[in-house]
């Protein structure tokens, strides 16, 4: 599971997130205006999703790419969802 301590660290600029499982596999790319902000929406308590809720309960690791915009974050994110394939990213494998 992922420390309290590294979330809080993340920068609050705009990039891409890549949540890995305890294999360092890649199971889910996202991208984000403020990193810090959106990483943390996952771990804070409250209703999720079944999916969701087997996403942060699969997620061991976490890797960051800071971006200078919303948009290169966005490229990223397709380019990376494309070349990785993740499991929980759905709407973009083809």
């Amino acid at each position: 599971m992922i420390d309290d301590a590294l979330v809080v660290n993340l920068p609050e600029s705009p990039g891409v997130y890549l949540f890995k499982d305890g294999d360092r596999n890649i199971i889910y790319v996202g991208k984000a205006k403020s990193l810090k902000d959106r990483v943390r929406s996952y771990f804070r308590e409250g209703d999720r999703d079944a999916r969701i809720e087997k996403l942060v309960g699969s997620i061991e690791d976490l890797e960051i790419i800071a971006t200078k915009s919303e948009k290169e974050a966005f490229l990223l994110e397709n380019t990376l969802i494309k070349e990785h394939r993740p499991k929980y990213n759905v709407s973009l494998k083809d």
